[in-house]
């Protein structure tokens, strides 16, 4: 597919290659949907330009559009739950963070439109603040994914990708809507793009209110919220190669609760605390350059600089007769961006991409704590000034020679911590620190046939603490109090996979089998014990741990997934997923692995304009914890069975559906709910879903 390179763009142009939609035949069913995906589905993700990915030598994943909203999701987590090599951490209805092969939010990079989320997120999901009911498509990249995004990609890379203006003639609405029983739960969204000449315009809303959801013992309490989006982008072109771009994003979330944070007390008045925000928002602007290269060789280039804030107030509520606030932190977290990305087409066969990625992140959160017994509250500041600055060089070349496609790349990054205190004023020396790293990647695919493509990948990446592992000393949802470490170093993570893809008409299937080795794994390690004995304040010994750096942890673990064709107009698809993680240090199991999972389901046509679907989620019980590590606070968790059915009616550009989630109305949570073991909240039961969806 060499031919079609000179499509690819830096800001996602796919190839326009002839693909039909799988099991669709050109005589038959004419009136009715197509089921299937593409014959190769494409990513931006995995090479920072359109590719194929079955001629990528990596494991990726995407949700288009239709599925997320067939799933109903609010959150990044809903979207991605249940998809091989994926899980979700959730602290709340809102607070749902990816897990991709055992690695939570710390160790993943979150992009929206390509542009990078920074955020130190104490509670809830920054994936949350994504705008998601406006997304078109969300693609993941399983693995080490440093040569791209730089630090923080060890476990891989998450993009949600918004809608983009257009140059098409004429104007063009899209809208969506739904409504779910358990938590009553309305939500809308439209997006309009036009263009005239040398301009194009979209604008776009989506706004929820979410009530407290039912689960089979009952109401959830906490567990509602309201948000709303509003993102807009106006793009001019200056002539057939070249345009300028102004995108500007903002998505809110307000009076949103963390059941999962429920913690006890030791002051009667107080009882046990939970954490609730106010009010969180994500403001975007970017300013962007691209040019589209010609002749035989192109070059092609994209220049954005960006600004993102993330607005956040942060309390922590007495829920006991002082029925009061005794903890209140509000932080402003900003990052400014440059990006520089080219692609250059050597020859037909060879493919040479380069970019510098640079930003910046700062903040000065300011919080106010009550002690008894007064309970008034006074000035305690985290830190103040800090800020993490990261600089990056990379190159990759992607080289086919006939069936083989080959994908290496290398990158050095330079990363800086600094604050100008800590703990409230009381440190202002050792916080600085820098750290310099080289990632890379190498892999290879073979076409032997459609439906035989084998490939191995060997890829490393890093990771540099974050502002609060390395500034902030504070308690957490689980019930610790938190030491920061200014100079906890980097962990880098190496990874070896191997894999089978495949695709023809009827079938399309993955396997991969990986083993990835963690050292100096960064993580709070438990060392509580009596006042003085350790480094946490007196009244927090108890339950204290300290920011370290562990010697060496592995990650291993095999995937799969299939989507068949098993009679004209009816598909069958399975997934599954597997991860062992080990703490080489204690010999024991990894803290807060991802259960076994086995996803089965049925999509096809049951009458005119009318499709149905059956999906069954069967996750194991999990009882590999961490039993010296988390000093028994990781309970093992039953496993459990999920069914939900679903029928869409489709008549020109519109559809209508209904389904009903969790049928049997299964009383479960996740085995990685946070919060104090034994007390994590009861995930949504049986709850009937009403959607809309067109286009005018």
């Amino acid at each position: 597919m060499a031919g079609c390179w000179l499509a690819r763009s830096l800001l996602g142009g796919v190839c326009a290659l002839p693909l039909a939609p799988l099991g669709v035949q050109a005589d038959e069913n004419a009136g009715d949907p197509p089921l299937a995906i593409e014959l190769e589905g494409m990513t931006v993700t995995a090479k920072g330009y359109a590719s194929e990915t079955l001629e990528t030598p990596v494991a990726t994943t995407f949700v288009e559009r239709e599925e997320i909203l067939n799933r109903n999701a609010d959150t990044l987590g809903e979207v991605l739950r249940g998809r091989p090599g994926l899980a979700v951490a959730g602290d709340g209805a809102q607070g749902q963070n990816p897990v991709i092969r055992g690695f939570k939010k710390e160790s993943l990079v979150l992009l929206v439109d390509g542009m990078r989320l920074n955020s130190a997120q104490p509670a809830g999901a920054i994936g949350s603040l994504m705008s998601i009911g406006l997304a078109d498509r969300v693609e993941a990249v399983k693995g080490p994914a440093s040569v791209l995004y730089g630090t923080g990609a060890l476990g891989g890379a998450i993009n949600v990708m918004l809608p983009q203006a257009h140059f098409d003639s004429g104007l063009g609405v899209d809208l969506a809507s739904s409504y779910d029983s358990a938590s009553r739960g309305v939500r809308g969204t439209a997006v309009m793009r036009g263009s005239e000449g040398d301009h194009a315009l979209m604008l776009g809303t989506s706004l929820a209110s979410i009530g407290d959801y039912e689960a089979p013992h009952g109401r959830v309490d906490r567990t509602g919220y309201d948000s709303d989006s509003f993102i807009g982008q106006y793009r001019y072109r200056l002539d057939a190669a070249q345009q300028v771009r102004l995108s500007l994003q903002q998505h809110t979330d307000w009076d949103v609760w963390y059941p999962g944070s429920t913690k006890s007390h030791a002051n009667p008045r107080v009882e046990s605390t939970t954490v609730h925000s106010p009010m969180t928002r994500r403001r975007l602007a970017e300013l962007g350059y691209s040019r589209n290269g010609d002749g035989e060789r192109p070059l092609n280039l994209d220049v954005r600089l960006y600004r993102q804030t993330m607005d956040r107030d942060i309390y922590s509520r007495a829920n006991g007769p002082l029925d009061q606030d005794i903890g209140e932190t509000s932080v402003t977290f900003v990052t400014d961006g440059l990006d520089i990305r080219a692609d250059w087409l050597a020859n037909d066969q060879h493919l040479l991409s380069f970019g510098v990625n640079a930003w910046e992140m700062t903040a000065s959160p300011e919080r106010y704590l009550a002690n008894p017994p007064r309970f008034a509250l006074a000035r305690n500041d985290p830190f103040d000034d800090a800020r993490i600055r990261a600089l990056g060089f990379y190159v990759q070349d992607d080289i086919r020679w006939g069936s083989l496609n080959l994908l290496a790349g290398v990158r050095h990054d330079i990363v800086n911590g600094d604050a100008a205190s800590i703990n409230n004023g009381a440190r202002t020396s050792g916080l600085d620190r820098t750290d310099s790293a080289f990632s890379g990647s190498l892999g290879a695919i073979y076409e032997f046939t459609p439906l035989l493509r084998p490939y191995v990948s060997l890829a490393r990446a890093f990771r540099a603490g974050e502002m609060r592992e390395r500034f902030e000393s504070s308690p957490r949802g689980d019930g610790y109090y938190y030491v920061g470490n200014p100079q906890i170093e980097p962990e880098y993570a190496n990874q070896l996979e191997i894999g089978l893809k495949g695709a023809n008409e009827t079938l399309s299937y993955g396997l991969s089998a990986y083993y990835n080795r963690v050292t100096d794994y960064i993580t709070g390690k438990d060392v509580s014990g009596a006042a003085g004995s350790n480094v946490c304040p007196a009244v927090n010994a108890g339950a204290c741990k300290e920011t370290v750096n562990l010697g060496r942890v592995t990650l291993k673990g095999l995937e799969a997934e299939l989507r068949w064709q098993a009679w004209p107009g009816h598909w069958l698809s399975a997934g599954w997923s597997m991860v062992r993680g080990e703490n080489e240090d204690l010999n024991e199991p990894l803290y807060q692995m991802p259960a076994d999972e086995l996803t089965l389901g049925w999509e096809g046509r049951v009458a005119e304009g009318w499709t149905a679907d059956v999906t069954l989620r069967l996750v194991q019980d999990q009882n590999r914890v961490a039993t010296r590590f988390s000093n028994g606070s990781e309970d093992p968790t039953p496993g459990f069975t999920t069914a939900d059915i679903g029928a869409t009616y489709r008549w020109g550009q519109h559809r209508l559906r209904f389904a009903v989630t969790n049928i049997a109305d299964e009383s479960y949570h996740e085995h990685l709910t946070e919060g104090v073991s034994g007390l994590e909240i009861e995930a949504p039961g049986r709850s009937v879903v009403v959607s809309y969806q067109g286009s005018f």
